[in-house]
């Protein structure tokens, strides 16, 4: 990985990260351009760079931190279903990772429900989070575990079909990115760590950069998000993941063709 690939993947993280088009695809899908997906370098750049815009969370709602402990209670909550089935599915989940087809097909399906979330639950407007709910929440976020599906989008929707306004779920599903995507993150550098895998300096620049151009960048998206879905709800996320699958899935099956 060079710089210019690292600024452009940290780019990526940082507007699809809080998007519902999923990053893990999109992040799959500009490695393998440049041909570097399967280096071992890639795969831990693109958890760890998570980081950065984790910190983009913490800094635009920072007051809400210092409300109260119940706040992070209902983060706990709602962040334990993706410890458990993390921890199980571990394997099988990098297995689904290394799987184009896998990517395609849930950036469709999950395109194709984003038409309709609008219409079954758009006009809920409920602010407040209970314990019940969060749990809930959580449940739908563990569907990311399946690349191409957004970790955004399933807590989001997850929210919206417990009656929380698009505003309310989409900032909850911020906030629980911060557990969530920090234990994924420590969990795969210790994974690594333990494999006897040992960073250059050059790779610890390129993870520098990583992380503060995606900082950036998802300040930035996460502002420009909350007051477009406020507008105009899901529907252009909806028909941008069909179009991409599909194109996506176009050019794999073209490449598998031309080989044989």
């Amino acid at each position: 990985m060079n710089t210019l690939e690292a600024i452009i993947l940290a780019i990526i993280e940082g507007i699809t990260e809080f998007l519902p088009v999923s990053s893990t695809g999109h992040m799959i899908i500009a490695s393998s351009f440049f041909g570097i997906a399967h280096e071992d370098f890639t795969k831990l750049f693109t958890i760890v760079i998570q980081l950065g815009t984790i910190l983009s969370v913490v800094v635009l709602y920072w007051k809400r931190f210092f409300q109260s402990f119940d706040f992070y209670y209902k983060l706990l909550v709602a962040f334990i279903p993706a410890v458990v089935l993390g921890l199980l599915l571990s394997d099988f989940i990098d297995g689904l990772l290394e799987n184009p087809i896998t990517v395609a097909i849930s950036l469709i399906i999950g395109g194709a429900l984003l038409l309709k979330v609008d219409e079954w639950f758009g006009h809920e407007n409920g602010t407040e989070i209970s314990y019940p709910t969060a749990f809930k929440i959580g449940l739908f976020q563990c569907l990311a575990m399946i690349p191409g599906v957004s970790r955004s989008g399933a807590s989001i929707v997850g929210g919206m079909t417990q009656k929380l306004s698009r505003t309310t779920a989409a900032e909850f599903s911020f906030f629980l990115a911060i557990p969530t995507m920090l234990g994924a993150t420590v969990k795969k550098s210790y994974d690594y760590y333990k494999a006897g895998f040992v960073l250059t300096s050059d790779q610890v620049n390129l993870l520098i950069i990583g992380n503060v151009v995606g900082f950036v960048v998802a300040l930035i998206a996460i502002k420009t998000f909350i007051g477009f879905l406020q507008k105009h709800g899901f529907k252009l996320f909806g028909y941008y993941r069909i179009i991409f699958g599909f194109i996506y899935l176009s050019i794999y099956l073209i490449e598998i063709y031309n080989k044989k």
